[in-house]
């Protein structure tokens, strides 16, 4: 599937490197280009974190899209120019992830990846109604839905939540009347995702005992020891991977033994390695839109191969499929736009709203068509394994639960 999308993006892509008409699609109109886009090159940016909360993850995420660019590239780019990508570290880290925003902006024609849903959110009204920039988020929080031009791959973190709480109600792990934690980060991606499983608690008769904590916060012994004294019969989690090793650990070592099961950016395959592995292989699972990377399946197994191929010895994690699937949406809009004439900022942004069903071979087809809605309302729940490739296999496949297929995801429609 990898190699066929590969193929099917070069298929489409004029080796024209100027704004002359070919006799195409174009309807005898000249290409129109702005933002940076030159007769050779269309830059992008990317705001990573390499040196922050999600450090291995922004590793992994930009390393996949360079490969996805670099094989484009090779195939004849999109429109006879080669992609450029210009990378910028955050660390996740607010003033350095705005002010990165503000030096790239007005350099590129839109951004296949800025991590963190509370930075995103901070420029979300001047990407909206200033730079019109397409800007693709590691970030699903629901209060970014509604925009035209920050698109998000995946369920959003409420409804994440939602499909898990249903996981544990389905698999027995809790019953009507108990008591589920939730540790999750202060700002729009932790409180969106506390919103779903309130909700789904809600409709499940069951109790949110919730604990908000910090980026910074990296013991969760005060969070563990307040929720084993509320007798919960499980834990959600919607932080980092760091902490998640820390309530894991801390929760065997106190003899808290409830399942945990997390938003997507919370597991990176290092921890199997650390003194929380056991705890994490026994009790945790997470909740995404995604297969993981190790499954056998054509789409991940043909990634996997390629990016062992490029980056060989570096780790395989959520964050090469997560940086793939982003640099795949945005490669499949640059190349409509080619088709359309109209590699402009609003012209990229249209070509994404034709997308209604987009299958990459990762599990599950999205649709980008209306802005209000997240793209899929579908989460697989996964699990770590370390005899995995990448250290996660499916404990239970795509499903959207009753309480999510209604639900009005925060930010619809705003």
């Amino acid at each position: 599937m990898i190699a066929a999308t590969l193929a099917l993006i070069a298929a489409g892509c004029s080796s024209k490197a100027n704004d002359e008409d070919e006799g195409g699609g174009g309807g005898g109109s000249e290409l129109r280009v702005d933002d940076g886009v030159t007769a050779t090159t269309i830059p992008l940016g990317v705001l990573t974190d390499m040196t922050g909360v999600y450090a291995t993850l922004g590793k992994s995420v930009t390393q996949a899209q360079q490969l996805y660019f670099d094989e484009l590239n090779a195939a004849g780019g999109v429109c006879g120019r080669e992609v450029e990508l210009t990378v910028r570290d955050h660390g996740y880290d607010p003033q350095k992830a705005v002010s990165a925003y503000t030096e790239l902006e007005p350099e590129v024609l839109g951004f296949p990846q800025f991590i963190g849903s509370p930075y995103v959110a901070a420029v979300k009204d001047r990407i909206d109604t200033q730079d019109k920039g397409l800007v693709i988020p590691q970030a699903w929080s629901a209060t970014l839905l509604g925009s035209e031009n920050i698109r998000q791959i995946g369920a959003t973190y409420d409804v994440e939540m939602i499909n898990a709480v249903d996981f544990l109600v389905q698999e027995g792990f809790v019953d009507k009347g108990d008591k589920i934690g939730h540790v999750y980060f202060e700002g729009d991606y932790g409180e969106n995702a506390l919103a779903g499983s309130e909700h789904a608690a809600g409709a499940a008769g069951l109790t949110v005992v919730g604990k908000k904590i910090k980026a910074t916060d990296q013991d969760m012994t005060a969070q563990v020891t307040s929720l084993a004294k509320a007798e919960v019969s499980a834990i959600l989690m919607s932080a980092g991977p760091r902490q998640s090793a820390s309530l894991a650990g801390v929760a065997a070592a106190s003899g808290l033994d409830v399942p945990v099961v997390g938003s997507n950016p919370t597991f990176a395959p290092q921890l199997l390695e650390t003194a929380a592995g056991p705890a994490l292989l026994k009790n945790f699972y997470v909740s995404t839109s995604t297969l993981p990377i190790g499954s056998a399946e054509p789409g991940p197994a043909e990634l996997s191969a390629a990016y062992e191929k490029e980056y060989p010895g570096e780790l395989l994690d959520t964050g090469v499929i997560a940086g793939w699937a982003a640099a795949d949406l945005f490669g499949e809009a640059l190349k409509r736009a080619c088709e359309a004439k109209n590699l402009t900022r609003e012209g990229v942004t249209e070509a994404l709203l034709s997308i209604d069903s987009m299958d990459t071979g990762l599990g599950i087809t999205h649709d980008f068509s209306d802005p209000a809605e997240p793209s899929t309302r579908e989460s697989f729940i996964l699990r770590p394994d370390d005899e995995a490739k990448g250290g996660m296999v499916v404990a239970k496949e795509a499903f959207t639960a009753a309480a999510a297929a209604d639900y009005a995801a925060e930010g619809a429609g705003g």
